[in-house]
């Protein structure tokens, strides 16, 4: 299989191994709307805060769309989209080394993509798919660089959206380029498949009264010619006229003479009233194996200038280059989930994802969650959030003051705080009790601690059912290393009981002494740390 190389590639190959973890925290004033909605939004380099999410969402996301810098080289905007922002100039300076320094831009990007998406492979389901737009730019690269991390049999698609609606004048070759380009790359090899769009059914109708239903005819010329398939040429006779339809020499009949009668004997073939005409088929929509058809390879209809517009109607001004129209990534993400699937969007821009995901829930009733991440403190905060909260709780169209009804939902906010593990990875002796509690229960329930944690209190609180506990440094105020944070019968026994007086009980703590019997007698999960907060 052809591979791709760069200068840096051998730097960057398993660099997202050692990337440090680091803590979640909340920021309730940055938050909005219904708590239990699960959808979060990250403040941070996404490399680091996909690194912090992995062992929460490791296997669980069902679909991935991001929308990456696209390497053009000639932007300013706030992505920087040539590679040379001075975050990813530090980052390949320590990463790559001196070699950084001979890196051409498209070193540059794919040094900057193939971490990043090597993690992201991790957060993927077993029927999980990822979507990625991108342009002509880094296109071939991209897809070279896909096949190396995603395995080149879990290539599904290469769709072809055309993102522009009027032609481009300004072109330097007379070429106005139209279109963008999105990968789509499944788990596992013919896991998962996008669902297709319902079948038209106005095409179907029953003028003859058929006892079968609706019907619509198609061809039934075949595609080869006499020499390849001889068995598919012959002449067709009408059984109630007798008369003789010559075969197309150059196609002949999509069935053999065996399967033809049986279909001329089943009443499915329709012969012409006139004798220059051609016999045809009747298919019923009640016999098709599916009432969906495919998905078409090239998206049309929706574009750039729609992304635009829906930026504009909230803020009022194009606060963000190039936005996805959402009704693009919402009909991506239809295709690709279920109503109660996990989307993750790690380079969220101005929100499109979150939007989208809010969008289609309000649509058809699902319970889809979002994961977003933004490199950029003042887009995250000034853009996305905003956009996200304007989305959830309604707004005024800045262009006809029309008012936009709220979707509903609601996200909470969250930013990258100090490093969990030190060098041996061990718990980070600098994390108090407090912040490895937030850590922990948002990690194993996607929501915020409900309060905030009490340093003499393993009990966390309770979400679905679950009670959360965390046995750590002296909880129970046993002061000596192992005092307490290994869980034994007596450590069991002191613990606070289910505050709802049943349900499951999560415990994280050092080790365990409790058998599997005991454990699953007690209803209880055992999660070990520092482990299960490992993630390589």
């Amino acid at each position: 299989m052809p591979t791709l190389n760069w200068i840096g590639k051998e730097a960057v190959v398993d660099h997202h191994r050692h990337i440090p973890t680091r803590l979640l925290e909340c920021d309730p004033k940055l938050s909005f709307g219904d708590p239990d909605a699960e959808n979060l939004l990250v403040e941070g380099d996404n490399l680091e805060a996909l690194k912090a999410l992995l062992p929460r969402y490791r296997g669980q996301v069902k679909c991935i769309y991001i929308d990456p810098p696209y390497n053009t080289g000639n932007e300013n905007w706030i992505y920087n989209d040539n590679v040379n922002d001075p975050r990813i100039k530090k980052w390949l300076g320590q990463v790559v080394g001196k070699e950084a320094e001979d890196l051409c831009r498209h070193d540059k990007w794919l040094c900057m993509m193939y971490p990043r998406l090597a993690l992201l492979r991790d957060f993927l389901r077993e029927d999980g798919m990822l979507i990625i737009s991108i342009d002509d730019n880094e296109g071939c690269n991209l897809r070279l660089l896909l096949d190396e991390i995603f395995g080149s049999n879990n290539f599904m698609a290469m769709l072809v959206w055309k993102a522009r609606q009027h032609l481009d004048s300004r072109a330097t070759n007379g070429i106005s380029t139209d279109h963008e380009y999105i990968f789509v790359y499944s788990r596992n090899p013919g896991a998962v498949r996008f669902k297709g769009k319902k079948r038209d059914e106005s095409k179907y109708s029953n003028p003859d009264n058929d006892p079968r239903g609706l019907w619509m005819s198609r061809s039934i010329l075949g595609l080869a010619n006499a020499e390849d398939r001889p068995n598919l040429h012959y002449d067709l006779v009408d059984p109630s006229t007798g008369y003789n339809y010559p075969c197309p020499a150059n196609t002949g009949w999509r069935y053999s003479r065996d399967t033809m009668a049986q279909k001329i004997a089943e009443q499915r073939i329709i012969f012409p009233s006139r004798r220059n005409g051609r016999p045809r088929e009747k298919v019923f929509l009640e016999q098709l194996q599916t009432q969906r058809t495919g998905f078409p390879s090239i998206i049309d209809g929706v574009f750039t200038a729609d992304g635009s517009k829906a930026i504009r109607a909230i803020f009022g001004d194009q606060v963000f280059a190039f936005p996805k129209a959402p009704q693009l990534v919402e009909l991506l993400i239809k295709q690709a989930t279920d109503e109660d699937s996990i989307v993750l969007d790690s380079f969220a821009g101005s929100g499109t994802t979150g939007h989208a995901v809010v969008a289609a829930n309000h649509s058809d009733g699902g319970t889809r969650k979002c994961v977003l991440i933004e490199v950029l403190p003042e887009v995250a905060r000034d853009v996305t959030r905003t956009r996200l909260q304007s989305v959830c709780e309604g707004y005024s169209d800045t262009a006809s003051e029309v008012a936009i009804e709220g979707l509903g939902s609601g996200f909470r906010y969250c930013k990258l705080g100090r490093t969990l593990l030190d060098e041996f990875g061990d718990i980070n002796g600098e994390v108090p009790f407090t912040d490895l509690a937030r850590y922990v229960y948002l990690l194993e329930t996607g929501v915020p601690v409900p309060k905030r944690p009490k340093k003499d209190c393993p009990l966390l609180g309770v979400h679905q059912g679950r009670a959360i506990y965390l046995l750590y440094n002296g909880v129970l105020g046993d002061r000596r290393p192992a005092g307490g944070n290994v869980l034994t019968n007596s450590v069991l026994a002191g613990l606070p009981p289910h505050p709802e007086g049943k349900g499951s009980r999560v415990i994280f703590g050092e080790a365990t002494r409790l058998s599997e019997s005991t454990l699953a007698r007690e209803n209880i999960v055992f999660r070990q740390i520092p482990y299960s907060l490992r993630e390589s």
